[in-house]
């Protein structure tokens, strides 16, 4: 993504929200242990909005005067020879924009934008922070805070970025479809493997290996490669156990290339799979076949989700897990789709109808606890003027 992206991004918006003042922040650096920081990875409108990586940065835009300035942290001469630091020369570069001012001098501009200026746009927190079970970012916080003792109004732009962000541009497809090849063809070369693999941290390494060979530099998100039992557990992650023969493997991986992420789930057999295992496999395999059939552009998405819940609901009555109405959850507790692009669980904007050139996940998958099996197929789809492509269609869904 060059800065012509992200100078087009800034104009959308302004765009979007006629005129005024937009101030978002970056993600701050967070603790890992003692006195070391996890790797960082940035918050993913300001990204969308700068391309710029670093922590701690602002940018200021005056939709207006169709004026934007970046912010840079103070940074120590310690931390920048241990560190390094972003140059206000390369951030012009990254971002186009021309201007980079000291915190000092943001404040002042700040104060002198709030004298025309009665209302702020920013981003604020998560619409289901509450329900997190970890320690949000508190870059966003100290910013709102910071808005509110300069301007009346900080109002919320987080929907409209999002509306923006869910329907794809080109090189944003274009870098999606690179994340994805990328993912397919490590999956087809860990299932040619599999069999001489004896871990599930031996799977996730053969991935990580894959992916900085290419240059890619990180996985999208923590990779889940969870044997029998443990594909039970959602969002698992130990990748620690020994593969038991006979048992089914399901990974959850996707890489990150050029900012876009690829979220693609298989289930492969290690050893020669049980009638069980298959019948339970097969039942998932064509409820994600039916499941992406629906989908085409002006769908409405409460109808999606009811035919998707009735099909995964014949999937498990066929298998004889629906017993009662609250069974459906117990074996199938997660939702279909999420949406994909910066973030693996990118917003969607909350749409009522799918549009163009949105793109999401289709993940169905059936877990049974009590006989140590779970199975989850997950593909990425675009959706297209006329219907839907699957862009990771090139890997099989085979067990």
């Amino acid at each position: 993504m060059n800065k012509d992206f992200f100078q087009a991004n800034r104009q959308r918006l302004t765009e979007a929200l006629k005129g005024g003042i937009i101030v978002l922040s970056a993600y701050s650096a967070m603790q890992r242990g003692n006195d070391a920081s996890f790797a960082f990875e940035q918050e993913a409108n300001f990204w969308w909005l700068t391309g710029i990586e670093q922590p701690d940065w602002w940018v200021i835009i005056d939709g207006i005067r169709s004026k934007s300035w970046l912010v840079a942290p103070s940074i120590s001469t310690s931390h920048q020879i241990f560190d390094g630091s972003l140059s206000s020369h390369d951030a012009k570069g990254i971002s186009g924009i021309d201007t980079v001012l000291s915190n000092d001098d943001a404040m002042a501009l700040l104060r002198d934008l709030a004298k025309m200026h009665s209302i702020v746009y920013t981003v604020g927190d998560h619409p289901y922070a509450e329900h997190f079970d970890f320690v949000v970012n508190p870059a966003q916080k100290k910013l709102h805070q910071t808005l509110e003792r300069i301007f009346n109004d900080v109002n919320d732009a987080q929907l409209e970025i999002a509306k923006l962000r869910a329907i794809k541009q080109p090189a944003e497809i274009a870098a999606i479809k690179k994340a994805i090849k990328l993912t397919v063809k490590s999956f087809e070369d860990v299932k040619i493997l599999l069999s001489e693999l004896k871990t599930e941290y031996e799977i996730e390494a053969e991935f990580t290996y894959a992916f900085r060979r290419a240059g890619s530099a990180r996985h999208a998100y923590d990779p889940i490669v969870a044997d029998g039992k443990n594909a039970c557990t959602l969002h698992y992650g130990e990748n620690k156990d020994r593969l038991k023969k006979n048992s089914l493997v399901l990974m959850d991986i996707g890489a990150r290339v050029d900012g876009y992420a690829a979220d693609i789930t298989r289930t492969y057999a290690y050893g020669e799979p049980t009638a069980r295992q298959k019948e339970v496999h097969a039942a998932v395999e064509e409820a994600h076949k039916q499941i992406i059939k629906l989908l085409s552009p002006g769908l409405s998405v409460t109808e999606y989700d009811s035919k998707a819940d009735s099909i995964m609901k014949t999937a498990l009555d066929k298998l004889g897990l629906l017993k009662t109405e609250n069974d459906y959850r117990t074996y199938f507790p997660h939702a279909i789709s999420h949406g994909l692009g910066v973030d693996v669980h990118d917003s969607l904007g909350r749409p009522t109808h799918f549009l163009e050139n949105m793109v999401l996940t289709v993940e169905p998958g059936i877990y049974i606890p009590e006989e140590g099996i779970g199975v989850r197929i997950e593909d990425d789809i675009l959706i297209t003027s006329t219907g839907r492509q699957n862009l990771s269609a090139a890997l099989s869904t085979r067990l």
